[in-house]
């Protein structure tokens, strides 16, 4: 998948926060610095954008999807599966028959393991999905985030004020991140609740992700799946819930091969 044109300041190392203290913070600027808003336009983008608004932020607080909210989810599904890269990532499912051929079908698939609501830990109504875990944010107890691990939720809730970034974090693999870099483990706050250790694909479009995920998901769930493309070496963590949906999806980088 092509990166985007972005630009983002990575600025100070992360602390090790407990809480939410200010002065824990390793940047005192926003993290993102330009972005091409014009890829927003794209449908797929659009479809995205379209449903991170759909959902309460609060685990145990009972989520009401709307005819409307429902319609959205069926258009964003719509869209990604005439791209490319999810044609690409359906024949490779049908083969290894994990996946039926039919593409209605196939979309029901995905309905069923990304958008089918269940009750996370501590709540005994469903109040979470796989999407919104993933791609939109959670917060427990009002104090943790949860999930959050897409970089367009990311960069339009810190242009609206939401996010206070809090800096990036290292390993003897992953070097100082910068533009060059599209993948990032940063440390973030959002609605009052802190994100310790997050990890998240920067420039990529939705239907990357949800095709990589969904394939990790459904052919190896529970474990890390090891990827390699461009300059990277990744490990897709997956973990699903209750196996029929996934509980939580990320990136964490292996290596950076030009390191």
């Amino acid at each position: 998948s092509k990166f985007l044109n972005i630009c983002f300041m990575s600025q100070g190392k992360a602390g090790d926060l407990a809480g939410v203290a200010d002065d824990n913070d390793g940047a005192g600027l926003p993290l993102f610095t330009f972005v091409d808003e014009n890829i927003f336009k794209k449908e797929t983008f659009l479809a995205f954008i379209s449903l991170l608004d759909n959902y309460e932020s609060d685990t145990g607080e009972p989520e009401i999807v709307t005819p409307e909210e429902e319609l959205e989810n069926h258009k964003f599904l719509d869209s990604v599966i005439k791209t490319p890269t999810m044609k690409m990532a359906h024949r490779y499912l049908v083969r290894k028959h994990l996946s039926p051929e039919d593409a209605a079908d196939f979309k029901k698939q995905l309905y069923h393991i990304w958008f089918e609501l269940y009750a996370r830990r501590g709540s005994s109504k469903p109040d979470s999905s796989g999407f919104e875990h993933v791609f939109v944010g959670e917060t427990r107890g009002g104090r943790t985030v949860i999930g959050f691990h897409n970089w367009i939720q990311l960069y339009l809730q810190e242009k609206l004020g939401h996010i206070d970034y809090k800096g990036y974090r290292v390993n003897a693999n992953s070097p100082q991140p910068d533009e060059n870099k599209h993948i990032l483990a940063l440390q973030f706050s959002w609605k009052n609740g802190i994100k310790p250790k997050g990890s998240i694909f920067i420039g990529v479009s939705p239907e990357f992700e949800f095709a990589l995920y969904t394939l990790c998901f459904l052919t190896s769930p529970n474990e890390r799946v090891k990827v390699s493309f461009s300059v990277y070496e990744l490990e897709i963590v997956c973990h699903h819930y209750n196996q029929k949906h996934i509980g939580t999806t990320y990136p964490v980088l292996v290596k950076y091969l030009n390191a």
